[in-house]
């Protein structure tokens, strides 16, 4: 995979690259800052763009709103944003797209399920951290979409806002994949995501969770 990293502590920049070419990927740009991101892309053509939310110059949300413009400029570019703490503002809105992720940095740290991520969100799936999905369920709303869900069912669906596929929900709930299926298709049904197509269903039901639509 043709991996571009956008982050501006050299040190952890660094680091990233090479636990990633380890892995085999070919780290084709690094970028200090959200200007040369966007830059370092264009020239590049990656796979996936790894990105830090806050960036230079603002050093506020810099890397989110790269990522956002990046996402228009090249719309089958996998991204996966880090972030040291949760900050939610663009998140949502790239998860419609799909092939995207939100991950804390200290999920780094757990090499082999971040570079799992990364492969998933690179196949065109999604990969939000577990507490990312906690802040965003937090959120208060007077119309609760999930109401008719069951508290298995409001499980499942965490796990699906995860990037989890069915085999994974089973085996973290401990359930077989047909029951899976069952808990999955119930949910489409309640929310009344009827269109053909699956993986765009789990999308909507994914944004349903995360309280936006």
């Amino acid at each position: 995979m043709r991996i571009v990293i956008g982050e501006d502590s050299a040190l952890f920049r660094e680091g990233l690259a090479r636990l990633l070419a380890d892995a085999g990927h070919e780290i084709v740009g690094l970028a200090p800052d959200a200007p040369t991101l966007i830059t370092v892309v264009a020239q590049t053509s990656p796979d996936l763009a790894v990105i830090d939310i806050r960036m230079p110059p603002d050093q506020t949300d810099d890397g989110a709103r790269a990522a956002r413009r990046l996402r228009m400029l090249h719309p089958d570019l996998a991204i996966v944003l880090l972030s040291q703490h949760i900050e939610t503002r663009h998140s949502v809105e790239l998860v419609a797209t799909g092939a995207f992720g939100y991950l804390l940095k200290d999920r780094v740290l757990a090499v082999d399920q971040f570079l799992d991520a990364l492969d998933r969100v690179a196949a065109g799936g999604s990969a939000l951290d577990p507490e990312v999905v906690a802040r965003l369920l937090g959120r208060q709303r007077d119309d609760d979409r999930l109401a008719p869900l069951t508290p298995r069912e409001r499980e499942v669906l965490a796990l699906m806002a995860e990037g989890c596929t069915n085999v994974g929900i089973g085996r973290r709930l401990f359930l077989t994949e047909r029951t899976v299926e069952t808990h999955v298709g119930s949910i489409l049904a309640k929310l009344g995501l009827l269109t053909n197509d699956e993986q765009h269903r789990r999308v909507l039901a994914v944004l349903a969770y995360l309280g936006e639509h």
